[in-house]
């Protein structure tokens, strides 16, 4: 599923009125009777709101929202109007006051100068339509306090359409004290790029998506750089096995992982390569590591490194249809200067994760020795030491989108919505997955599954982007029967299975 820019729903609306033969005022009329219907279905008529509307659309949808209710039998219901004279009303917005006002008994209140706010309480709905996505620049003067003023109020809030003050997309700078923390937002037709953010979760609460029925053909014909990943994408792309196949259908895949200690990171991945499909699984991993990785994991094969307790020579004795670095490795000198010379002879892309990025920290240069399109998975901190420190998510996904196009790799940005982005720069954002999953392993296992996959044959792009989703599923799974507390990444990969049988259903 495309997920549209501000500037592309807009293009979207106004080809949505042309083909369909409307006005704007009636497309207005389409999103309000849905934000009036979800309310309804929500609280009964004895329920105080108070509305506040904006000079722009978004307060004319408000003023719509307002009268639809009125019309339905709510009573209480308080409405301010913010018409100042550095302001002028838009047409929808103007229309939707005379409307408005045409119903007898509205408790309505045309602000044009001096304001005094109305009393709020915890009993109460406020509904927010002061600014919309057609927002240009952050909020000030007046409204900057009328923000803090409903957030400091304890009533509930419903944000039209997006929180006043949130834009779209990207927020670096804005003071999050000036906008709207919602604790329902009611967004028409798509969420927006900036919904996907940890930093503002706060202020969008609740987010529902009302269908308003724009044109799907002016959909399907616009052009995106940012998609929200669907269960029926990863089932095309999935392959079914034929009945007559072998184990070396399904590819070779190298684990690099594990040292004195750590060895349960370099068994999580190889179960979970196993469960992902891959044909034949081999471990490199220290001596140490024979013993433990033999009786956990019977499945794979073992690979000893020279040294005893870390990963000191990454030389590969055979073929192999992917190689993935990284889980439990360690930063030892010896492991550093082992991925040093990996990278320096490779020419195939490989999965890099964990302590094979820390590596490459601690000699940033190796940045340019890895294979084009290889996978990066990193979380904040990860990522953080490879490129610097960010405040915030948004901040992470621009660097990310950055390296990712002048290097040509694909990263994988961990977080509640994981994020992959392609050599081209584009975003495929990760819905499925739960709180549970943020515990310890739960990467390894990540990687243990995309690198089975780039073993099987798929492309690194979609080894990643079905990787993330397929260990979302098999957590969803997990999560029902344990909780979020009690799960583990052991849990995780016993479900892989599961996940990749209901997602080919």
């Amino acid at each position: 599923m495309k997920i549209f820019t501000t500037s592309e729903i807009r293009r979207i609306e106004e080809y949505t009125i042309k083909v369909d033969g409307i006005i704007e005022i009636d497309l207005m009329e389409r999103a309000a009777s849905a934000a009036a219907f979800e309310i309804m279905s929500r609280w009964q008529p004895g329920k105080r709101f108070v509305v506040f509307a904006g000079p722009g659309n978004n307060g004319g949808d408000a003023l719509a929202v307002a009268r639809l209710l009125k019309e339905q039998g709510y009573e209480r219901i308080e409405v301010f109007l913010f018409n100042i004279p550095s302001t002028k009303l838009s047409k929808g917005c103007a229309r939707n006051r005379d409307r408005l006002l045409e119903i007898e008994g509205i408790d309505f209140t045309e602000v044009v100068n001096e304001f005094e706010p109305p009393t709020l309480g915890r009993e109460d709905v406020v509904i927010d339509g002061l600014f919309g996505s057609g927002l240009r620049e952050p909020l000030k003067g007046g409204f900057t306090s009328l923000v803090q003023y409903i957030n400091e109020s304890q009533a509930y809030i419903v944000a039209i359409d997006v929180p006043s003050g949130l834009f779209g997309e990207w927020n670096t700078g804005t003071d999050r004290r000036n906008i709207i923390r919602a604790n329902l937002t009611l967004a028409f037709q798509f969420k927006r790029l900036s919904f996907f953010f940890a930093e503002n979760a706060p202020n969008i609460g609740e987010c529902k998506i009302l269908d308003i029925d724009l044109s799907r053909d002016a959909m399907n014909k616009a052009s995106t750089n940012y998609y929200l990943v669907e269960s029926y994408e990863v089932k095309n792309l999935l392959r079914r096995r034929p009945e007559h196949c072998s184990k070396y259908d399904f590819g070779s895949l190298l684990l690099v992982s594990g040292r004195y200690g750590m060895l349960g990171a370099a068994i999580l991945s190889a179960r979970a390569a196993m469960r992902a499909g891959a044909g034949l699984v081999s471990v490199h991993s220290p001596r140490c590591g024979h013993d433990v990785l033999q009786s956990s994991v019977p499945e794979a094969l073992f690979e000893a490194d020279k040294n005893d307790i870390v990963t000191s020579d990454v030389s590969m004795t055979r073929r192999y249809n992917a190689v993935a670095l990284g889980p439990g490795m360690g930063t030892h000198e010896m492991t550093i200067d082992a991925i040093d010379r990996f990278l320096k002879t490779r020419n195939l892309p490989c999965v890099l994760d964990a302590d094979a990025l820390n590596c490459i920290a601690m000699r940033p240069m190796l940045i340019e020795s890895i294979p084009q399109k290889s996978i990066l998975t990193p979380h904040a901190v990860e990522f953080e030491r490879l490129f610097g420190n960010f405040d915030t998510e948004e901040e992470r996904l621009k660097k990310a989108i950055e390296v990712a196009k002048m290097h040509k790799l694909i990263i994988v940005m961990k977080a509640h919505y994981t994020m992959v982005v392609d050599t081209a720069g584009k975003v495929y954002i990760n819905t499925t997955g739960n709180a549970g999953m943020a515990t310890a392993g739960s990467g390894d296992v990540l990687t243990g599954i995309i690198s089975g996959l780039l073993a099987q044959g798929y492309s690194p792009q979609f080894s990643a982007i079905m990787g993330v989703y397929i260990h979302g599923v098999a957590g969803d799974l997990a999560e029902k029967v344990h909780g979020t507390y009690g799960m583990t990444a052991g849990d995780i990969v016993d479900n892989i299975g599961r996940a990749i049988k209901d997602i080919m259903k």
